[in-house]
């Protein structure tokens, strides 16, 4: 009996040690996507409210701010923030900042950060995430960012190129880990772009959420103006049927809805 007892003793202990082992190795599940939109299509994209209300979604809006906000946009942008969206900041006068930065840290913030950011304030809003213009920076104007407490810095990610009509290459999205975010507190990441001339196709951006759900990372993406036809005059921006296929695709993998900022403080909350 000494014996049998002693046995079961034994199961049970080791039944709990796998248990506890199981527990202590298993992955919250944080799988999702970061959709992110820069510029200053504000009505644009307020009238995308019903389409994220419809996939419970939420995203961020980077704000290129070179002048005070009108009354009806800072309306619209804090009926957005209060939907779950979140509100960056995409420069002052949108400009290449590693000239800017060129002529002194000092010029660079009071030319680029500075005036936006009060404008931006004075409407309320207190921006943590910061979309470069142009995808132009460097490690001094990242440190400058950073010191000035942003929490994420989002730079541009492209899958294919073309110089003077030559394709340079073609990259799927699936094998591009820098836009995916690993939830390792990383602050300087990259999102793809989706506008119409990046020439993404609804199977390759179907394969990356799929990609994010197999990784248990996040998808990050961005575009410009909400469109819902070709470019033309001048135009940049998605196409607005490709964003419903996005936010659809993401809703049935399951995937979470993230904003920038949220990704980092999602990390955070892991350790």
């Amino acid at each position: 009996m000494r014996i049998i007892r002693s046995a079961n003793v034994l199961v049970l202990i080791l039944l709990s040690l796998t248990f506890s082992c199981q527990q202590k190795n298993k992955t919250p599940e944080k799988a999702g996507i970061a959709i992110s939109f820069d510029d200053h299509f504000i009505d644009q994209w307020y009238a995308l409210r019903p389409l994220f209300q419809k996939y419970d979604a939420k995203v961020t809006f980077f704000i290129t701010c070179g002048d005070s906000l009108k009354k009806d946009e800072i309306a619209k942008l804090k009926q957005l923030q209060a939907d779950g969206h979140e509100i960056g900041f995409h420069g002052t006068i949108h400009g290449k900042s590693t000239e800017l930065i060129a002529h002194g840290v000092d010029k660079y913030v009071e030319t680029e950060l500075s005036p936006g950011m009060k404008w931006m304030a004075e409407a309320g809003f207190n921006p943590t995430s910061y979309a470069h213009p142009g995808g132009n920076h460097n490690a001094q104007v990242d440190s400058v960012l950073l010191a000035s407490g942003f929490k994420i810095l989002r730079d541009v990610a492209i899958s294919r190129r073309v110089f003077r009509g030559i394709p340079l290459y073609t990259l799927a999205p699936r094998i591009m880990n820098w836009i995916y975010y690993k939830f390792d507190q990383e602050s300087i990441v990259d999102a793809l772009l989706i506008d119409q001339d990046s020439e993404i196709t609804e199977s390759e951006i179907k394969d990356a959420i799929a990609k994010a759900k197999e990784s248990n990372t996040a998808l990050m993406v961005f575009g410009h103006e909400p469109l819902y036809a070709k470019p033309v005059n001048g135009e940049y921006g998605f196409n607005v049927s490709f964003l419903e296929t996005t936010l659809k695709e993401a809703r049935a993998q399951n995937l979470k809805f993230y904003t920038m900022t949220e990704l980092v403080e999602a990390g955070t909350s892991a350790k």
